[in-house]
């Protein structure tokens, strides 16, 4: 059986619980994208499954939609205010690495 992480959702609702290593390679994935520059979720999800491509991810964009909540639930990433469609980046006190 693999470790397990629950996730946290930034509107206080229940998370998920997924494998650890999975929520890892989404995570690193989406610091990488972001540090680069800012995007909507849909450009997100999108270059997430092209720079996961072979790993063993039941659905990428669901893993992606996840671990983006959980970020934002962290303060790792963060919605840029009057955006539509809403554009994500790194949070300003991150460090993407």
């Amino acid at each position: 059986m693999s470790e397990k992480i629950l996730t946290l959702h930034p509107q206080g609702k229940n998370g998920v619980r997924i494998d650890l290593w999975k929520y890892q390679a989404v995570r690193k994935a989406i610091a990488t994208i972001l540090a680069q520059s800012s995007c909507t979720f849909t450009e997100l999800a999108e270059k997430v499954e092209a720079e996961l491509g072979a790993q063993d991810l039941d659905s990428v964009p669901w893993y992606t939609v996840v671990v983006k909540q959980d970020l934002l639930a962290r303060g790792v990433i963060e919605e840029l205010p009057r955006t539509r469609p809403k554009q994500l980046r790194m949070s300003a006190r991150e460090n993407p690495t």
